[in-house]
């Protein structure tokens, strides 16, 4: 195998590629990228078993085919050093492999690449195509609610529901929920549901732009495969029943109220300086045409905030756990977000006021 590839080709997705590749491995040639060369086609592969991402970089001429694995760690920080319009040149001798660049030589331990694991693919059940671009705002703006280490394992990823002519994204962790829906060319009798794993929605995450270029989406029974022209991206789905979000949207609250984002955002971020450092928590004091946000800490230290808002009904004090208001708040964005109450013991759905494609469900905190 021998190939010669420019710098600014094979850094982007050769750090991508490797970002998959756990620090820690059971089997050593899980902290490997595998290269395939196949004429002017350079592929790269990484995987942790449970996630693989395959780059596709096109040479300036062919190269010798072959396949081999490399240590990525040491792959990346490579090619990460180098002068930025550097050439390398890349040579498999005797189970090493050698890299070149002007003056800088290094020689790499490889392990065969029969040795590499290849993510099982089963029958597809399902397959359509969505423009980057809705891929991402779907989870940029739902991944945030999900679950990071629950024991209930199928919260720690993000539901993707598709039914004809929609795609929506569900993330939870039990004490708030992400729900955005968008509509897509999408043609399907039943309704399919599959819960992604938190590793790979992030990863997908990365891998996504903002722009109309379309990729091609296969959903099996336990694999979800998402492939572009650069990359293709695999991931098992958690085996699990995602819990019922439906019965969780708040319906029937009366007290619906309209305050700017900005101002929203910036209120919450100074009350919680002196929140409870482990809850949180703060509590929302609305009354008509006013929100005032009130914090308090074990160091008898207050934060107060007074907003006007658009509301007129009843007074009403409720708490939430702050983080989640503004998290909230820097994914929407309108100028103006709609909150919908309904007394002191129910959750509050947050929304933009204009035919917005998300939901948000914010559990209240006793205080």
């Amino acid at each position: 195998m021998k190939f010669v590839v420019s710098r600014e080709a094979l850094i982007k997705p050769l750090q991508l590629v490797a970002g998959v590749v756990e620090r820690r491995q059971t089997l050593p040639v899980l902290s490997n990228v595998l290269l395939v060369l196949e004429g002017d086609k350079l592929a790269l592969t990484g995987t942790d078993l449970e996630v693989e991402i395959v780059g596709r970089v096109e040479l300036e001429a062919p190269g010798v085919d072959g396949e081999i694995t490399v240590p990525a760690r040491k792959f990346v920080d490579i090619v990460r050093s180098l002068p930025d319009d550097s050439m390398i040149e890349v040579i498999e001798e005797e189970g090493r492999i050698l890299l070149k660049s002007g003056r800088s030589r290094f020689t790499l331990s490889t392990l065969p690449a029969s040795d590499f694991p290849n993510v099982e693919d089963g029958p597809s059940d399902l397959q359509f195509s969505a423009q980057q671009g809705e891929i991402k705002r779907l989870i940029d703006r739902t991944a945030f609610a999900m679950a990071q280490q629950d024991v209930r394992y199928y919260l720690n990823g993000m539901l993707w529901e598709v039914k004809q002519d929609q795609l929506r994204v569900v993330a939870t962790d039990g004490h708030r929920m992400a729900m955005c829906t968008r509509e897509l060319g999408i043609n399907t009798a039943e309704l399919v549901q599959a819960i992604l794993p938190r590793k790979g929605v992030l990863e997908l995450a990365r891998l996504m732009n903002d722009n109309e270029d379309l990729v091609d989406i296969i959903l099996s029974a336990n694999h979800i495969r998402v492939a572009s022209e650069e990359y293709t991206f695999t991931s098992k789905l958690v085996d699990g029943k995602f819990p019922d979000y439906e019965r969780v949207l708040p319906r029937g609250g009366d007290k619906t109220m309209y305050g700017s984002r900005s101002e929203l955002k910036q209120a919450f971020s100074r009350t919680a300086i002196l929140s409870n450092e482990k809850y949180r928590g703060v509590r929302l004091l609305l009354d008509s045409g006013q929100l005032t946000i009130v914090a308090n800490n074990p160091e008898q230290e207050e934060a107060e905030e007074q907003l006007t808002v658009d509301y007129d009904g009843d007074s009403l004090e409720v708490g939430f756990n702050v983080s989640y208001l503004t998290d909230v708040a820097n994914v929407l964005d309108s100028d103006t977000v709609k909150i919908t109450l309904s007394d002191a013991n129910s959750s509050a759905l947050l929304e933009e006021p204009e035919e917005g494609d998300s939901l948000y469900v914010v559990m209240p905190m006793r205080l």
